[in-house]
């Protein structure tokens, strides 16, 4: 019996995975809540743990609000179902599938069309101003991609967005929309979250017409170097406990996410 088939073999007597799928439903989940989906559409996608060769995507045709944990078929970076059913769709394994095998930062890939972040994208200027300190510590991790080049159906795509990308772990998208990366669902998750909450703020203060009050250079460098060292709280990420906040919510009001 070869790898993959013993991957797909062993996968429910893994722990890891079994959180990994609740914590990406969780997070589709979220981003109906927050306003963050667009229907069937954009693509939310994590590396399967302890394997090295395939990822979870939901059947195309799904809505995010009807996403649990059991929903997820397992993707290999060929683009073959290995586990699960339904059909992958194209333009987020072009997108994803490259990214999950050629870094291990890119475990989880979050891509959307959220409202503020995409109308940002569609300016001239899509850079994140420094005009307060969200956005500070949002813009040290943001690469931007200056030419929409069409939709994704190729996964040479996907190679050039992680490229893109470079050390940050946020891409803003001409034209197009926004990519989150990270190690976790956390993660990517809590970037993707504050990333259209400083959009949102930026054209709110945009279309005042009053002048924007940009931060100076130096306050600019302490901010970066505060955010860098950032503490932890009981050995945990602030992302984290972002997180799990906010899948206590999904506890209360919506349990079927774990399903």
């Amino acid at each position: 019996m070869n790898l993959s088939a013993l991957q797909t073999e062993n996968r429910q007597d893994d722990p890891a995975q079994k959180q990994a799928r609740i914590d990406l439903a969780a997070a589709h989940r979220l981003a109906v809540h927050h306003g963050l989906h667009e229907g069937i559409f954009n693509h939310f996608t994590l590396a399967v743990p302890n394997t090295d060769d395939r990822y979870y995507q939901i059947p195309f045709g799904l809505h995010w609000s009807e996403v649990r944990a059991s929903s997820f078929m397992e993707v290999s970076f060929d683009g073959e179902v290995l586990l699960g059913e339904g059909e992958v769709e194209r333009s987020g394994y072009c997108i994803h599938a490259p990214m999950h095998r050629l870094s291990k930062e890119a475990a989880c890939v979050l891509h959307t069309h959220m409202p503020f972040a995409s109308a940002l994208a569609r300016l001239k200027d899509q850079r994140i101003l420094p005009i307060g300190q969200t956005e500070l510590g949002i813009a040290m991790q943001t690469a931007y991609d200056d030419e929409y080049t069409g939709p994704a159906f190729d996964p040479a795509e996907g190679e050039r967005l992680l490229a893109a990308i470079g050390d940050k772990k946020i891409l803003m998208m001409a034209n197009h929309g926004a990519a989150t990366i990270g190690r976790t669902v956390a993660e990517a998750y809590d970037r993707m979250y504050y990333l259209e909450r400083v959009a949102q703020v930026q054209l709110y203060a945009m279309w005042t017409g009053q002048p924007l009050h940009v931060l100076s250079q130096e306050v600019i460098d302490k901010s970066i170097a505060a955010f860098k060292a950032s503490p932890t709280y009981y050995g945990r990420s602030t992302a984290e406990h972002h997180f799990d906040a906010l899948k206590r919510m999904l506890d209360r009001e919506q349990p079927d996410y774990s399903d």
